[in-house]
Formats: C-alpha cells, sequence, structure tokens
C-alpha cells in the first residue's frame, strides 16, 4: 500500500506534517517501539508508529530520524498522547532527511493502524493470507467468542499448510492450532523457547532455525505493540517479555513473500497480545495499591478494604476473601548499575509469566494474578483459596522449590550469562495485618536466594527459620577467609594424595558423627574412618567430638 492510501483513511487519525512530495513510498509492514535505536529490527519499508518515550530532550531527535533513514523505513508517525504535540525538533529532523511525519491523534490506538496496515499490506501481497486476515478481524470485533490467537493458527493450518503455536519467553503453550492434533510437548515448549531468547540476546533478527526431535522449526519474534519493558533500549529486558511464534518448517528456503505473510501473522498476533496486557492494568493497579498501602503502613482495616476489592477480581465466584501469598522477584544485569528503577517493570513482566501454571494454556490464564512492581523488583499478590490456606505444609499454594522448575531452562538462557533472576516466597497469611509481615518475609527469602550460585534462584519462607537466613549476610571477605582457614589444609592434603578426607567429612556430619553409619555409607572400614578422621582434626586443630567444631566446619562446607 501507499502513504497517501494512509491519510485517506478517517478512522486512522492520521495527520500530515512533513513529507507531501513522498506520499507514493510503499509501507511494506508496521512497527511500533520507543527504543532509541531500533534499527536491529527494522528490514526497509515499515511504517513505525512511536508513542516518544525514547526523546529525552530535542537533541535526541536527528539521531533516531538518521538511524530511521539508514534502515529505509517508508515513514513516521508519531502519538500524540504522551507529549500532546509532536516536538517541532522532530518535525524538523524528518524534514531534513526527507522522511514522511504523520501524528497519529491521542484517541487512536497503535494497534488499531496496526491492524489496518497489516491487512491492506497481506492482501495485496497474497491471496492466501489475505483470507486469514480478514476473517481474523471478523474474529476481534466478535468478541471472546471468536476464539482468539488459536483460531489464527488454525488458518494458517488450513490456508498456508503449515502448523504453528505461538509461545510464552518461559516456553508456556499460549496457543496452537486445535485442529492439528497433540500439541506440543512441555519439554519442546521449553527448548523453543530457550534456543528463541538464546538467538534473541545475539542480536540477530529471526526467523531462528532450530532442529528438535527431528523435527525443523522457525521461531518468530512476536513483538508487543505496546511498550515493552526494556533496560535502557537494551534488548536484555525484551527478551524476557516477547512472545513467539514456532512454525514447524524450515524459512531458510522461503521466498520473501512468504515470509513477510508470516511477519504478517506476528503483528496480528500481537494485537491480541496487546489486548491480554489491557486486561492486566486492573489487576496490577490493585496490587500497587495494596503494596502501597502496606509500605507506608497503613491501618490493616484500611489494607483489609482493599483486598475485599481485590478478591472477586482475581478468584470470581469465591464466596469469602482468600488467604494470600506474597512472591517478590529480582532481574538484576551484569555491569548495569543505574538501571535499578528500570529492573521493577521487567520483572513484573516475567513474573506475571512465571506464576502462570506451566500446564495452563491460552492468553488469559494469569487473571488471578496481581503483580505490582517498586523500584527495582516486582511484589505478586497471589490469592488462595480458604482451604488451601488453612495449612501451611508442603502442599499448599506457591513452592519455592517448584516455581522455577519448568522455566529455569528458557529463563537461563534469556540471561545469557550476565543476569540473574532470583525470588523470594512468603508463607500464606490469613489477614491484613499478616501481610506487613509477609512482604518482609518474601524479601529475606529473595535475598536467600541472590547468596546462592545460579542464574535462576528462589528461597522459601521454611529456610528463614533455619541458619541458611544468616549466610547471605556473612561478607564475602569473612566468608573466604573462614572457609579458607578450616577446609584449604584438607583440599591440600586431598590434592597430594588423594585421600578424599573433604567427602568423609561430610559424610561424618551428615550421619551426625556416628562412626558405623559414616563407614558403612562411605563403604569403609571403622578403623579407615578413625585415621581419616584423625587426619583431619591434625590437619586442623579441631576436635571432631566438639559440638563447636562440629559447627564450624558444617557451616564452612555450606559457604564453600
Amino acid at each position: 500500500m501507499r502513504l497517501r492510501a494512509l491519510l485517506d483513511t478517517d478512522a486512522l487519525g492520521l495527520r500530515l506534517l512533513g513529507g507531501q512530495d513522498e506520499l507514493d513510498r510503499a509501507v511494506r509492514g508496521v512497527m511500533t517501539t520507543d527504543l532509541r535505536d531500533p534499527s536491529r529490527y527494522l528490514s526497509g519499508g515499515e511504517l513505525v508508529l512511536t508513542g516518544l518515550a525514547w526523546r529525552r530532550d530535542a537533541s535526541d531527535s536527528e539521531p533516531f530520524v538518521r538511524l530511521l533513514v539508514q534502515a529505509q523505513v517508508a515513514a513516521l508517525a508519531a502519538g500524540e498522547a504522551e507529549l500532546g504535540d509532536v516536538p517541532e525538533d522532530l518535525v524538523l529532523a524528518c524534514a531534513r532527511h526527507r522522511l514522511p511525519l504523520f501524528a497519529v491523534h491521542e484517541s487512536v490506538a497503535f494497534a488499531t493502524i496496526t491492524e489496518h496496515v497489516v491487512r491492506q499490506v497481506s492482501g495485496e501481497r497474497a491471496g492466501d493470507l489475505a483470507a486469514v486476515v480478514d476473517r481474523h478481524r471478523r474474529m476481534m470485533t466478535s468478541g471472546p467468542a471468536g476464539g482468539g490467537p488459536d483460531v489464527v493458527l488454525d488458518l494458517l493450518g488450513s490456508d498456508l499448510d503449515l502448523r504453528a503455536w505461538v509461545l510464552s519467553p518461559t516456553g508456556r503453550l499460549v496457543a496452537g492450532p486445535k485442529a492439528a492434533g497433540p500439541g506440543l510437548p512441555a519439554e519442546v515448549c521449553a527448548k523453543l523457547a530457550a534456543e528463541h531468547l538464546a538467538a534473541a540476546r545475539t542480536g540477530r533478527r529471526g526467523p531462528h532455525r532450530v532442529i528438535l526431535g527431528g523435527a525443523t522449526y522457525s521461531l518468530f519474534p512476536v513483538r508487543s505493540g505496546g511498550r515493552a519493558p526494556q533496560a535502557a533500549g537494551d534488548v536484555r529486558g525484551t527478551v524476557l517479555s516477547d512472545w513467539l511464534l514456532a512454525v514447524e518448517a524450515d524459512a531458510g528456503d522461503w521466498a520473501e513473500e512468504r515470509l513477510d505473510l508470516l511477519q504478517g501473522v506476528t503483528q496480528l498476533i500481537s494485537v491480541e497480545r496487546d489486548r491480554r496486557d489491557a486486561a492486566r492494568t486492573v489487576r496490577r493497579r490493585l496490587a500497587q495499591e495494596v503494596l502501597e498501602l502496606v509500605q507506608t503502613g497503613a491501618a490493616p482495616a484500611e489494607i483489609a478494604a482493599r483486598l475485599r476489592v481485590a478478591a472477586p477480581v482475581l478468584l470470581p465466584g469465591l464466596g469469602a476473601a482468600p488467604h494470600w501469598q506474597v512472591v517478590v522477584a529480582r532481574v538484576e544485569w551484569d555491569g548495569a548499575e543505574g538501571s535499578a528503577a528500570e529492573g521493577g517493570p521487567i520483572a513484573q513482566s516475567l513474573l506475571e509469566e512465571i506464576l502462570v501454571d506451566p500446564h495452563a494454556t491460552g492468553p488469559e490464564p494469569s487473571d488471578r494474578i496481581a503483580v505490582a512492581h517498586t523500584g527495582d523488583e516486582a511484589v505478586a499478590l497471589v490469592p488462595l483459596p480458604a482451604v488451601a490456606g488453612e495449612h501451611d505444609g508442603p502442599g499448599s499454594g506457591v513452592l519455592a522449590d517448584t516455581l522455577l522448575a519448568s522455566v529455569r531452562e528458557p529463563l537461563a538462557a534469556g540471561l545469557d550469562g550476565d543476569g540473574r533472576v532470583t525470588l523470594g516466597v512468603s508463607a500464606a497469611v490469613h489477614s491484613a495485618e499478616g501481610l506487613r509481615g509477609a512482604l518482609e518475609e518474601a524479601r529475606h527469602a529473595r535475598r536467600v536466594a541472590a547468596a546462592r550460585p545460579g542464574r535462576v534462584c528462589a528461597a522459601g519462607h521454611q529456610e528463614l527459620a533455619s541458619h541458611v537466613l544468616l549466610l547471605p549476610f556473612v561478607p564475602d571477605d569473612v566468608r573466604r577467609a573462614f572457609t579458607a582457614r578450616l577446609l584449604d589444609p584438607l583440599r591440600d592434603y586431598d590434592r597430594r594424595h588423594r585421600a578424599e578426607l573433604i567427602p568423609t567429612l561430610e559424610a561424618f556430619l551428615d550421619c551426625d558423627g556416628s562412626w558405623t553409619r559414616c563407614a558403612s555409607r562411605l563403604h569403609l572400614h571403622v578403623n579407615t574412618l578413625r585415621y581419616r578422621v584423625g587426619r583431619i582434626e591434625q590437619l586442623t586443630g579441631r576436635d571432631l567430638s566438639r559440638l563447636e567444631d562440629k559447627l564450624d566446619f558444617f557451616l564452612a562446607l555450606r559457604m564453600s
């Protein structure tokens, strides 16, 4: 389609600010961005939509426009919702570079423009996807009964003979073709998400080709049409929030026209994603209000009143107010000092996904989760039916040791060796009075998780009654000195003589100092065990019959 045709469509609310002589340019696609440098995601010919969040002052307009021109985009459309009128410095920069510039009225959603452009461009390119777009448009205007992304994927199968699935960044199956037989196994979804995140971290453009179990998949990113959370334009933030479209086919030998068709499908699915995100707004606001009340020390009665409002939204049809758990998450990147304020939205988006049941499908299974963010952390308010909250045993509510089990592989790939995700989980609380304590408990648990090795770690409230609560707060230099004094002589001796004193010490402590049980576990004669323990005592000057020395060795092993 031509730029001129956009101005002829009143429903799009576009007003031309410059580039009258360039209106015959062809539009090949559309992209929404607030990145300071979106060039890596542009292939040329796009209508770029922006809310101007990248602009901090007038000096930012010139480099932004220059990057768009170098990427050979067709035009730029700037929304008026954020700043009112489009800044004059942006108008002048576009005029200097002969880049057509449109203003988008604040009453018009970017999703409306995206759908219109995708439908027009796809219809002009090929008839097979034109049917998909048109039917999807009708589906979107028919309400929930229309079927959502599953219908789009069914149309891909019937019209283009392609099997495809929409996956979350954690590998959860968001949508799949209902007419294509069994869905993807959970382990395949996790591996595909991991491959996608790893490829996206390199900055390579999709689709990414992956071979799993003899099948070839092409992975297309599905980016939100709104402002995805991102760290100062850093791709590290967006990869943890974008969906992906996994197509069971090798797109490497596809013609450009077919690739364009699939890119159009991802843009259609992104409209569904935006609808899902809009539905989360109410839950996020409820969580933010409760969090602010708790942190400012509001009266329990005021907090309880807010919880009564939240309960029917999060657990529709529930007769009584539920019990609650608090989960705190933090996303950190190596060498990202100064960006802590931007880490909260990233952690919020990620925590909303992590807390979804990994076996749940569809774009809206997270409607019982309310997540707020403050500073560099996200805080989730998880409602539990009263029957679950009455038991604080291992079978109730969110459990830290299982929370990350299904998402660890893809998240580790997305963090790519320079990021960390840490989570803390509180016990269930039964009233507003307990919510402040639950928040502090979850934060303490997250700090315990942060002290552990690994890129993806979680800790629960059960661990806060143990010595492990103290270990994370021991300074690193004290840890190193303490463990070196006790364990280095044993390690040196093991290295020279292959005596296995460290494993012997671990087993002896684990058997509570029982000679017979320890000897049996190590398959040693008791005299041999006594010789090894004697050597440990000789090398360290400690006495393993004394409780104090046993405790010192135990702590040294845990901190090493």
